[in-house]
C-alpha cells in the first residue's frame, strides 16, 4: 500500500507540468503550424490567463499558502482551461476578459519605424 501511495504522490507531481506546459507548449506549436485560427485564439488565451493566474498566484502566496489544497485546485482549473473538451481558455477570455478589454479598453501607443507615435483609440476589437 506505501508503494502505491508513493507512485500516486509521484504521479501528482508530474501531473502539474505535464497539464500546465508541456501539453499546452505541444499544442501551442501544433495551433501556429494550422491554418485554424479557433486553435490560436483557445491557446493564445490559454497563455494569457495563465500568465494571470501566475502572477496573482504570486501576489496571493501567502495567503495560499495557508489552503493545502491549493494546488490540486490550480491543477483541476488548468486542466479546465487546457482540454480541448471543454475550451475552457477561449470561454472565459470570450466571456470575461474580453468584455472587460470592450468596458475599460481605450489607448494603445506604439512607435512606428520613424520613431513617431502611432495612436489607436478603440481597435482593439
Amino acid at each position: 500500500m506505501d508503494r502505491f501511495w508513493t507512485l500516486m504522490t509521484q504521479l501528482h507531481v508530474l501531473a502539474g507540468p505535464l497539464v500546465m506546459l508541456m501539453y499546452p507548449l505541444y499544442a501551442s506549436v501544433r495551433a501556429m503550424e494550422s491554418t485554424s485560427k479557433v486553435d490560436d485564439e483557445q491557446w493564445l488565451a490559454y497563455w494569457i490567463l495563465y500568465s494571470f493566474l501566475t502572477l496573482a498566484e504570486m501576489v496571493l502566496e501567502p495567503i495560499l499558502t495557508w489552503i493545502p489544497i491549493w494546488y490540486d485546485i490550480k491543477l483541476a482549473m488548468v486542466a479546465w482551461l487546457v482540454l480541448p473538451q471543454f475550451r475552457g481558455a477561449a470561454f472565459v477570455y470570450e466571456k470575461f476578459v474580453r468584455e472587460q478589454l470592450r468596458k475599460y479598453g481605450g489607448k494603445v501607443t506604439m512607435s512606428n519605424e520613424e520613431g513617431k507615435d502611432c495612436s489607436i483609440y478603440g481597435t482593439w476589437f
